[in-house]
């Protein structure tokens, strides 16, 4: 499969194109510069394979939870280039991508995905690994308070995204012992949007 997976949700973006050789991954320069740099970065990302626009098989983006602007940058993008050739759209959660990338780093099979979501509360997914190493979500997704999201009944998690940062105190207190690897500095990747966007 040949799929280009677009991620522009959070302060950082990336373009990834995965392909038979694998996922190359193209991450754009400096915080909040999606708008102009996406095109080009698509563009370079294809010449650099020899695959033209119209020899993919899909196209994918982080549909968020994220910010406004960025989501909608790529789901615009996406949308303009589905158009012109009639290739699918497969849009993946940011909290699912998040999750994915912490798998691919870190090897952790339970991850506890978390974002700021603004005014007090936390976009959470509580994220487990197939025996294919795909992260799947267990339970809903869902923005709350940090004293109110859904936790897992039992079992040790990872934690991911920047929502550890802001509300890792009160997270932690809940979780009583049962957080074994905190990573608040992850953020979501084209790559991993690729991964989940190919099953």
């Amino acid at each position: 499969m040949r799929l280009l997976a677009l991620d522009t949700s959070g302060e950082s973006g990336s373009v990834a194109l995965l392909a038979e050789t694998g996922i190359h991954q193209l991450q754009m320069q400096g915080p909040r510069r999606h708008g102009e740099q996406i095109l080009g970065l698509i563009e370079a990302l294809l010449a650099e394979a020899g695959i033209a626009l119209g020899q993919l098989d899909a196209l994918a983006f982080a549909r968020g939870p994220g910010s406004f602007t960025g989501v909608r940058i790529a789901a615009a993008v996406v949308q303009g280039l589905a158009f012109g050739t009639d290739l699918p759209v497969v849009p993946v959660s940011t909290l699912a991508g998040l999750a994915q990338g912490h798998h691919r780093l870190r090897g952790i099979r339970q991850c506890l995905a978390a974002l700021d979501a603004r005014m007090g509360e936390v976009y959470w997914g509580s994220y487990r690994s197939d025996e294919r190493g795909i992260m799947r979500l267990f339970g809903t997704e869902q923005v709350a308070a940090p004293e109110r999201v859904r936790l897992p009944p039992d079992g040790i998690w990872a934690g991911a995204g920047c929502g550890w940062a802001v509300y890792g105190a009160v997270l932690r207190e809940r979780l009583d012992g049962r957080l074994e690897d905190l990573a608040p500095e992850l953020s979501c990747a084209a790559r991993d949007i690729a991964t989940l966007a190919e099953v």
